[in-house]
């Protein structure tokens, strides 16, 4: 068991349902609508996004769709990253290891590829509150398509809201704010 920067309790899962922006089911629209860096949550979008020969600075992955093993193609599909940095991650949390891994890779040079050992999902938030503001996070909407975060202030408010409804540690806004800080230098 990771220890736990953040839970999703099960009374707050249904805030997670509505995406945090536009839905597309195609990658170039995407991408002509995308701020950059481009920081990808999941397996398949991150695969869409390289097969679309745009692949994120930072991609976030676990081996899984909707809890199932990604297809050979989709796992084939990860960037040819600058480095790769294994995590691990239970379901339903960010853990402190996950949301480190997390931040550094936004502010490295170069491109990085997290491998978690576990669960991905709830690294979205964290994400666009540690991403500069008109960069994208991007994450896959299950059944629908790629959803596409265009980092604002207040779409960095209303993850920080949604955030709010986690179960959270100290260490969580503490390397949250790290990642806004190294932003505003």
């Amino acid at each position: 068991m990771t220890r736990a920067a953040a839970t999703l309790p099960p009374d707050a899962r249904g805030a997670f349902k509505d995406p945090l922006g536009p839905v597309y089911e195609d990658a170039q629209r995407l991408l002509a609508d995308a701020g950059s860096p481009i920081i990808a949550v999941g397996d398949v979008v991150t695969y869409h996004l390289v097969t679309a020969n745009a692949p994120p600075k930072v991609a976030i992955v676990d081996g899984k769709t909707e809890r199932e093993a990604v297809t050979r193609e989709v796992a084939g599909g990860r960037p040819d990253a600058d480095r790769t940095v294994e995590v691990a991650s239970d379901p339903a949390t960010v853990s402190v290891e996950l949301l480190e891994a997390l931040v550094d890779a936004i502010h490295a040079e170069g491109s990085t590829l997290l491998s978690v050992d576990g669960e991905e999902d709830l690294a979205t938030l964290p994400a666009v509150l540690a991403a500069p503001v008109d960069a994208s996070v991007v994450y896959g909407q299950p059944g629908e398509g790629m959803v596409l975060v265009n980092v604002t202030t207040p779409r960095k408010e209303q993850a920080r809201d949604l955030c709010e409804l986690l179960e959270t540690t100290e260490e969580f806004w503490a390397l949250v704010e790290r990642g806004g800080a190294a932003n505003s230098k």
